[in-house]
């Protein structure tokens, strides 16, 4: 959370047909319907927020103070009331792209560690082990 809150209007790129975010490198897309929901969000005025930082639209999430983001706690807070426990979406999410990325790949692209992306693909019983010996047959 505390590296989300931070997020900034410069982390989204839209491109016509696709939007993406960068979380690290290479920038990922964002799937539907999440990309329209962050457009809807990202053109939308927001004056009735309470929040002085709402005139900045430089944070994704701003925060109660002018020109800083929101905290992690506010966000889980938020998400927690909404119906989404965040922590579990994370490892959720995490396990998905594993599934599909190569772990040293998932790894650099959201800024884990290779450790922690070879254990999530080995918690699913992902095959990437021989990724690069069986591109070399």
């Amino acid at each position: 959370m505390t590296r989300i809150v931070k997020l900034t209007t410069e982390h989204i790129a839209d491109h016509g047909a696709a939007l993406t975010i960068r979380l690290g490198e290479p920038p990922m897309p964002v799937p539907e319907p999440v990309a329209s929901l962050i457009r809807d969000y990202l053109n939308t005025d927001h004056p009735r927020q309470p929040y002085a930082s709402a005139r900045s639209r430089r944070w994704l999430f701003p925060g109660r103070q002018a020109g800083e983001p929101m905290t992690a706690r506010a966000l889980q807070t938020i998400l927690r009331e909404a119906g989404i426990a965040p922590g579990v979406g994370r490892a959720e999410a995490l396990r998905r792209f594993v599934e599909h990325t190569p772990p040293p790949v998932a790894a650099k692209a959201l800024g884990y560690t290779d450790f922690t992306t070879e254990q999530a693909a080995t918690d699913i019983g992902a095959t990437w082990s021989r990724y690069a010996a069986e591109r070399w047959r």
